[in-house]
């Protein structure tokens, strides 16, 4: 019998592409000194999106067979794609808000639910114009490394309204090797260790951070000054790992997080995880020791995490 048991249930649909031309373009928000971006365009907003719905309310479809209170995933998909038209903000948060809103509002037994959206990168392809080479206002190259991310999750209030209950941004797929600047010395030797101390090193490092926002309508408000793009976050790592002389990666990400934190203070929160991908050494040049070659290290690579948040 169903009532001998304790259920938490979710559905939904997975990896929804879509692809929006003309959408409308990201701008408004600070610029800061460490990144040149000041606009997105967003000729093409190309992105993917999960939603799951979490609630009781179909519980008799697992347990009675009764789909009488499910929403079919294929109808989901068709929302995911449809709004995308409907949807006037610029932004991958705006977008999963506006989703959020439209599924509490228009089926009412979805009691809360989580959306997902990864950005699909496309750079605009360089071609020959009037005045020498630009970007193309049309065609557009997909690229394979870091992008952004949302997660937003909602429900209703008292008043039966859409609330936002937690949202998150973040950038992954980072990969960055410093060629020189990094060192990893003094750290625990005993009979188990091999790893001589490296005063410079070159440093590889894949990494994903994420943040959160003191205030959701800095994040969700659109043309907000105070809205932070992915793009001023990865402009501010790369310039800190540029700059920065790091000890170990610990060293290198609490710097990061400090400056971004210092950079943006409307942010409450922000997470890294980053892998340590640092080449060995083969060979060095007998006639000046800035020339080395390295190759790819052992196949088991070091973890680390980081999260800050604010005092009080």
């Amino acid at each position: 019998m169903a009532s001998d048991y304790t259920y938490e249930i979710s559905y939904g649909k997975l990896q929804v592409p879509l692809y929006r031309v003309y959408a409308r373009p990201l701008a408004g928000f600070a610029p800061i000194p460490e990144s040149a971006f000041t606009r997105r365009e967003n000729t093409l907003f190309a992105v993917e999106i999960d939603v799951e719905i979490f609630g009781d309310t179909f519980l008799a479809a697992y347990t009675e067979g009764d789909n009488s209170r499910v929403v079919a995933t294929d109808s989901m998909k068709n929302v995911v794609l449809r709004q995308a038209l409907a949807y006037d903000g610029a932004t991958l948060e705006g977008y999963l808000a506006h989703l959020g809103r439209y599924f509490l509002t228009t089926y009412a037994d979805m009691q809360r639910l989580r959306l997902t959206g990864r950005q699909m990168p496309f750079e605009a392809a360089i071609v020959p114009g009037e005045n020498g080479f630009a970007a193309s206002a049309a065609l557009f190259s997909h690229q394979r490394g870091e992008h952004a991310v949302a997660t937003i999750e909602m429900d209703r209030d008292d008043h039966g309204n859409a609330r936002l209950l937690g949202a998150s941004s973040g950038l992954v797929g980072l990969q960055l090797l410093k060629v020189t600047g990094s060192a990893f010395t003094r750290f625990v030797r005993d009979a188990n260790t091999t790893l001589p101390d490296r005063g410079d090193r070159p440093l590889y490092i894949h990494m994903d951070v994420s943040w959160k926002y003191t205030n959701p309508d800095d994040l969700l408000a659109t043309d907000s000054p105070r809205y932070v793009p992915a793009e001023q976050v990865r402009d501010l790592l790369n310039a800190t790992f540029s700059a920065f002389v790091s000890e170990s990666i610990q060293h290198l990400v609490h710097e990061m997080g400090l400056r971004l934190l210092a950079r943006f203070p409307q942010l409450a929160a922000l997470s890294f995880e980053a892998q340590n991908r640092t080449p060995d050494p083969m060979a060095v040049s007998e006639t000046d020791d800035k020339l080395k070659v390295y190759s790819a290290a052992f196949p088991a690579f070091g973890l680390i995490r980081l999260t800050l948040r604010r005092s009080g």
